[in-house]
């Protein structure tokens, strides 16, 4: 990040005259600094250690106010207001000659600052931005007007924010754990208590409700030898103890679990690492990227992808408490081998059915939608956690790896993958059917129809 202000620092440099100081107004690539900018609040949400589900809140209302400044601001896209729930949106500014670009990445910002813990990481980083923007050449004037802007429309959204329960929520009971081997129970090694158990209060933002595409029941408990669940369950042991360096590869590379639990002796510590929804959002930095989008292509793709993630954990997580299955992890130790761990450490929440399955498919469904059925791209996300980068020839491709991934890391049962693909594939197309980014016209030639 610092490299990359370092960057337009000296390009915008060379636009200074060395005899007059006079600042030579220097092109601005938007669309790299949106994306940047995006990557920075992950790094932060990393620090923080967001949760999956709050995670995928905060990437939603930030994308949401920088989609919003630029839309009700430029005739070719079409304001949010009415399409999510109970949002209305601001007015276009009234000095026609604001910066919506500029505006943009400072909104963004400031709602993304807004729901995090570190605030002084993304003001520092706000601090770099506006050298960036001195040294480039535009005007202070221009710079405060799309700063007040900005404020403006981060504060309606995050009025907006503040009524979708997730306040209340924090104060709501916690997750009382059920008798009886069928129900989820904490696991090893640092015992975690359920997390967001009341996620299915959190407003959606285009679906319906958090059960509108409840899936089947997952398989019935059983301890029967002769049984499907048994099946299922010894499915998730052989696949583990048996496997290949290309799945553990596989699964390493999706694990995205933000608080890898350590211990050593009576110490316990942690590995801080990307959410799956966080991954998800740096595939949209590589895809807009290669596909040479333009600032405001590029921040269409980022809200598709964070609506769509959003809405995905709500649906997801409705049914996690709903069924509250227990994970291979507990019923394998204790019915089959005692000894046994799984490859990935088991996330402190109820196995069925499967948060990567869902919200990678609700992404790549709309990501599909948006590039087309055989975008490939190079997936460097994991290399920042010491892992190899990873080839798809589409975005389906890397759904389905993603999906499987969980099966080989020993986390999850068939059911919850297949079925968790299935519920993501419907919130995603509910989404492509209910939320428009531009008139219809447009967007049909946008997606090649």
């Amino acid at each position: 990040m610092r490299r990359l202000i370092a960057g337009f620092l000296f390009i915008a440099a060379l636009g200074i005259s060395c005899d007059t100081k006079k600042v030579e107004r220097v092109s601005i690539d938007y669309d790299s600094l949106y994306r940047e900018s995006l990557t920075k609040l992950t790094d932060v949400i990393v620090h923080d250690i967001f949760s999956p589900p709050v995670a995928s809140r905060i990437y939603a209302y930030t994308n949401i106010t920088g989609y919003e400044i630029m839309a009700v601001n430029n005739d070719e896209y079409v304001s949010l207001s009415g399409q999510l729930t109970d949002f209305k949106s601001f007015e276009p500014a009234a000095d026609t000659s604001l910066n919506y670009e500029l505006s943009a990445i400072y909104g963004a910002l400031n709602t993304g600052r807004a729901l995090i813990f570190s605030e002084d990481m993304i003001s520092d980083y706000v601090n770099d931005l506006d050298s960036v923007f001195i040294a480039s050449g535009i005007p202070q004037t221009e710079i405060d007007n799309a700063k007040e802007y900005a404020a403006m429309a981060s504060a309606e959204v995050l009025k907006w924010a503040d009524k979708d329960n997730y306040k209340q929520t924090r104060s709501f009971e916690k997750y009382a754990i059920m008798e009886g081997d069928a129900y989820w129970k904490p696991t090893p090694p640092a015992y975690m208590e359920g997390i967001e158990p009341h996620w299915d209060k959190i407003r959606p933002f285009v679906i319906d409700s958090a059960s509108q595409f409840k899936p089947i029941p997952p398989t019935p408990f059983s301890t029967d030898k002769e049984s499907k669940f048994y099946s299922e369950m010894m499915e998730v042991y052989n696949v583990g103890v048996n496997l290949t360096k290309e799945q553990e590869a596989i699964a390493k590379f999706w694990d995205c679990n933000p608080y890898v639990a350590h211990q050593q002796g009576h110490m316990m510590f942690a590995t801080k690492k990307i959410t799956p929804g966080g991954h998800w959002i740096e595939i949209v930095r590589l895809v807009t990227d290669k596909a040479d989008n333009d600032f405001s292509e590029t921040i269409e793709a980022y809200t598709w992808v964070s609506v769509a993630l959003a809405d995905g954990f709500i649906s997801c997580w409705d049914e996690k408490y709903r069924s509250s299955l227990v994970r291979p992890e507990t019923i394998i130790n204790q019915i089959v081998d005692e000894e046994w761990v799984p490859l990935l450490q088991t996330p402190p929440f109820p196995e069925y059915t499967s948060g990567h399955s869902v919200i990678s498919r609700s992404a790549a469904t709309v990501l599909t939608y948006l590039y087309g059925e055989e975008f490939s791209f190079y997936d460097d996300t994991e290399e920042r956690y010491g892992l190899p980068a990873r080839n798809f020839n589409s975005f389906m491709e890397a759904s389905e790896e993603a999906a499987v991934s969980r099966l080989y890391g020993g986390i999850h049962y068939r059911p919850a993958i297949e079925e968790g693909v299935k519920q993501g594939e419907r919130v995603g197309r509910y989404i492509i059917e209910n939320l428009k980014t531009k008139e219809a016209t447009e967007q049909m030639a946008l997606q090649g129809e």
